[in-house]
């Protein structure tokens, strides 16, 4: 239930439209467990945005430092990180100015209803396309995949061989059931604080033993030394180095569920540090999984660099080792799942009943269900027929990703309606839409002319 004094239907839909307006202030008896909700808690929020920080992008972080090499990678890792910061500022100040509780009411701010809905539909592209690419891989961690003519088994393949209950579509099914319909049921996003503890240990969990193999490596078989810098010789391995860009940029998108963050937090103006929290976790994170995974693998890591641990790591308990990596990404990927879904719900309620009640409302529960019901059916078809789509989430990520991380709080700042942007707000602003614009530019055209040298190869007989 939604208090305080609001004369306007119109008004509060502007607030709630991208998961927005407070769903509560101090208290209320509508919570998801029962009972009153005060508020969440500082490190609620910060497991919660950090969960949406980390995803699938973490996987492919390894491949960046074989492109780039390890010094420039890093320094990569880092000042995305602290752009991401800058963007997220911009927004938070400017729904301060303009009194908005959403990235959405920023934008209609700014740049009226237009705004808003191309926020809207870059969010959905965004979202849908990561959250399939989310089942996609743990359908492939856990069932197997077939790829170029190769059976990749699955863990449970190996466990218990190849059986009925163990198929892909099942799996994924059963997980949809069991793991996904549950936990996208929960109407407050400070609901899934405790899944996005777990989320971020498990990721953890990854980063420790992936530093241990390293070490053990290192100690007993010796590994090759990494390339520091970027190994250009032409012009396409010039091109190449652009690719990279909508790996980062995905990497740290959470822009969508700031906002949701901040209404529900017990004191709101605490949302910057917990935004620096929760990137500096995710940095660290980051760094370490970027310079662990390149260390280990050297030149042969692979894109995803779970697929690396498809193979025999030459070391003690190899086989127990590569299962708990690949397990605990998976079970990662199941609780990060919710975090993503929960603005993607939010903002195709926007879209399709821009001036229905919030979804939070007691009378709003059968449209809540059908969406919900909707998103997910749409998500597992996806995952199902699309047999891989790592190219169209690079696509995704140089499109409507980089649009709500950066392009778009860059516009909001070089607008400037309320006339409060600095110089060096618009100096950094003009920097991230030229930064953005010119790389993706490039890597869009990279990934689509490597699409089709593949696509138009021919197999000699």
């Amino acid at each position: 239930m939604i208090t305080g004094e609001m004369e306007n239907l119109d008004e509060i839909r502007t607030d709630i439209v991208e998961g927005s307006a407070p769903l509560l202030q101090e208290s209320s008896s509508e919570s998801d467990g029962g009972g009153e909700f005060n508020g969440a808690s500082f490190s609620g929020a910060v497991f919660n945005l950090a969960t949406t920080i980390i995803g699938a992008g973490i996987m492919a972080l390894p491949a960046t430092m074989k492109i780039l090499g390890l010094i420039p990678g890093i320094a990569m890792i880092v000042l995305m990180a602290f752009l991401t910061d800058a963007s997220i500022e911009f927004l938070l100040r400017f729904s301060n100015i303009g009194n908005q509780r959403s990235y959405g009411g920023v934008m209609d701010d700014s740049f009226g209803k237009c705004g808003r809905i191309l926020l809207q539909v870059s969010i959905l592209v965004s979202n849908i396309g990561v959250l399939i690419v989310y089942m996609i891989i743990i359908g492939d961690v856990l069932a197997g995949k077939n790829e170029y003519g190769i059976h990749h088994a699955g863990m449970l393949e190996g466990w218990f061989g190849i059986n009925w209950w163990n198929r892909r579509t099942f799996v994924l099914l059963v997980t949809t059931l069991i793991v996904f319909a549950p936990l996208t049921c929960f109407k407050r996003i400070d609901s899934l604080r405790f899944t996005s503890a777990v989320s971020v240990a498990l990721a953890v969990v990854f980063l420790v033993i992936t530093a241990g193999i390293t070490i053990v490596k290192l100690f007993t078989d010796g590994l090759m030394m990494p390339r520091l810098l970027p190994n250009v010789t032409d012009l396409s391995s010039v091109w190449k180095l652009f690719t990279v860009v909508p790996v980062l940029v995905n990497a740290y998108i959470c822009h969508y569920n700031v906002h949701s963050i901040q209404n529900e937090l017990e004191d709101p103006s605490r949302i910057k540090p917990v935004v620096r929290s929760a990137l500096a976790m995710c940095s660290s994170v980051y760094v370490m999984t970027s310079l662990f995974g390149y260390l280990l693998f050297g030149d042969a890591t692979l894109d995803d660099v779970l697929a690396n641990f498809d193979t025999d790591l030459g070391i003690p308990f190899g086989s127990v080792l590569n299962d708990a990596v690949r397990f605990s990404y998976a079970a990662h990927l199941m609780l990060v799942f919710p975090v993503v879904f929960y603005p993607l719900r939010i903002n195709i309620d926007g879209l399709i009943f821009p001036t229905a009640p919030p979804l939070t409302s007691s009378g709003s529960d059968l449209r809540f269900g059908s969406i919900t019901a909707g998103l997910i059916a749409v998500i597992f078809l996806g995952a199902n027929f699309i047999p891989s789509i790592w190219d169209a989430f690079q696509f995704t990520g140089a499109t409507a990703a980089v649009c709500i991380g950066f392009i778009f709080p860059a516009a909001v700042i070089l607008k400037d309606r309320h006339n409060q942007a600095t110089k060096r707000d618009k100096t950094i602003a003009i920097c991230m839409i030229v930064l953005a614009v010119f790389s993706n530019a490039i890597a869009i055209y990279s990934d689509a002319y490597a699409l089709f040298k593949k696509n138009t190869y021919v197999y000699p007989i």
